[in-house]
């Protein structure tokens, strides 16, 4: 079965998130069907994607695959990781790559989100980054897509609680473009695609790379990137990394030793 199911509607890719038994979890699978069918479209030379899952679900993506992490003294989110790889085909997705949220939005999924150039979502939507529910210990590129989407102190806020926010709350931090009601939200988007379509491809695939490039203007010293690196590692090397998987599934609350 696809985990990813593609359709040309006009001149707009619809790439619809198909696992609901897994709520749609960015397996490696599903993550590498993503990549490569945003590749497929940017063959095609399609203006325009919408990422999505089916209509009225529950959950839009439970994020990460948890029993794909791995285990103890290896690092979880590598560059070269297949979700990595599928973020980094958003970005470079040469047209607006919108998402269309109905459901949850769970840990890596809203990292997902954050990468995509439009958000659009209905009253259902949450968002929840939750990597301090498990001990691990997020990558910094991931940190800085959410810092350029809703502020720093709002991605503190998110990451440090790993609370969901509300679908009204979400669109006054930004990380909607548009909230939009559930029977509206597939007309909307639709027609938002259309209107980027009907511009000039080689004029939006220009300035959205300006924008890319821009966005991630913040020099760091190489001991400032080793650091990150060091501090990262001592996550996923530590007793609250292996006690958050346990956890998770052994079905019960963790118990974290701050070591």
């Amino acid at each position: 079965m696809a985990l990813i199911l593609s359709e040309l509607k006009d001149r707009t890719g619809i790439l619809t998130l198909n696992n609901p038994e897994r709520r749609n979890a960015l397996s490696l699978e599903l993550c590498e069907e993503l990549r490569a069918a945003l590749e497929d479209l940017r063959d095609r030379k399609v203006p325009v994607a919408i990422i999505r899952a089916p209509r009225d679900a529950k959950v839009w993506s439970a994020g990460h695959d948890i029993k794909q992490l791995p285990q103890v003294c290896h690092e979880p989110l590598a560059y070269d990781s297949p979700m990595e790889k599928a973020l980094r085909a958003i970005q470079e997705f040469p047209g607006a790559v919108i998402a269309m949220v109905q459901g949850g939005v769970w840990g890596g999924a809203s990292d997902l989100i954050m990468t995509c150039d439009i958000a659009v979502g209905d009253e259902t939507s949450t968002f929840a980054i939750t990597p301090v529910k498990i001990g691990l210990p997020y990558n910094a590129s991931g940190i800085v897509h959410f810092i350029n989407r809703v502020g720093l102190s709002i991605a503190k806020e998110m990451f440090f609680t790993g609370e969901p926010v509300k679908a009204e709350r979400a669109y006054h931090f930004g990380i909607l473009n548009h909230l939009v009601s559930s029977k509206e939200v597939e007309r909307f988007t639709l027609e938002l695609a259309a209107s980027i379509a009907a511009n000039s491809p080689l004029a939006v695939a220009v300035i959205k790379e300006q924008f890319r490039l821009l966005a991630e203007a913040h020099p760091l010293t190489a001991d400032a990137f080793e650091r990150i690196q060091a501090l990262r590692r001592k996550v996923y090397n530590s007793h609250d990394y292996e006690e958050g998987i346990k956890a998770f599934f052994e079905k019960r609350k963790p118990v974290f030793r701050g070591e």
